[in-house]
């Protein structure tokens, strides 16, 4: 009995760390923010309109070996950027979905089930998707150029 109580709480495991930063240490909040995300695949973005969640992933991308352009998929939902190791890195913004039917219609699920990573803004427009394992970072804009960054890993 208590092995299985034990192997329930570490299906459970969550884990939380908070750290603030000045925007020009970006490259080192990414690599921060990498070490922490472990294997962990799927990734969402929170935090208010200009709060950096953009900016962030750019210095994540950048930290990850994407040599392309990364910007935000405002429009477009989804774009897909590949690290120099071939690994594949989907972004999304779900800002403009309207309800989860188009997320489905996008076919979310098999981005989440595809074993790549997936980076989503906006999280919460489609929270019946997240899988039972996620790296969450919620960003607070305290200032011009300083942030309050909040991790939470669950498994």
């Amino acid at each position: 009995r208590k092995i299985l109580n034990l192997h329930r709480n570490l299906m459970n495991f969550t884990f939380k760390m908070v750290f603030n930063y000045n925007l020009t240490d970006i490259k080192q909040v990414a690599q921060r923010i990498i070490e922490a995300a472990g294997e962990n695949k799927t990734w969402l973005f929170e935090g208010e309109m200009g709060a950096g969640k953009t900016s962030l992933i750019k210095a994540l991308c950048l930290e990850m070996g994407v040599s392309g352009n990364v910007q935000s998929p405002t429009f477009s939902i989804v774009n897909e950027y590949q690290t120099d190791n071939h690994k594949i890195i989907y972004h999304f913004d779900c800002y403009r979905l309207k309800n989860e039917e188009e997320a489905f219609d996008i076919g979310i699920e098999e981005y989440l089930d595809s074993d790549n990573f997936c980076w989503i803004e906006w999280p919460d427009k489609i929270a019946s998707f997240w899988p039972n394992k996620y790296f969450k970072i919620s960003l607070e804009k305290t200032g011009e150029f300083e942030r309050t960054c909040f991790i939470e890993s669950v498994a």
